[in-house]
């Protein structure tokens, strides 16, 4: 199924237009709005790993998560170390 796309307006700096426009006419981006669309994606997953990061500053504070994963880890160690040495024998 095709993805639902909204055609919007918004300004941008005339040299990164510019650059954009012969990226595309080099056939180094399928086009201008490909080239905006990946560029917005891949800025999109760099503040979702921030938030990431903000979320496991916070809990990593928290002396009761701290512990839970403390008792998770040492719970699946054995399995972790089994998994780690690319043990296939069921």
């Amino acid at each position: 199924m095709a993805t639902k796309v909204k055609n919007v307006t918004f300004s941008l700096p005339i040299d990164l237009m510019e650059k954009y426009k012969i990226y595309a006419k080099n056939n180094y981006i399928p086009s201008v709005s490909a080239g905006v669309r990946e560029a917005l994606e891949e800025y999109s997953v760099k503040i979702e790993k921030e938030k990431l990061k903000r979320e496991m500053m916070k809990v990593a504070k928290d002396p009761l998560f701290m512990q839970d994963l403390e008792e998770s880890m040492c719970a699946f160690k054995a399995s972790d170390l089994e998994t780690a040495r690319g043990e296939r024998e069921w």
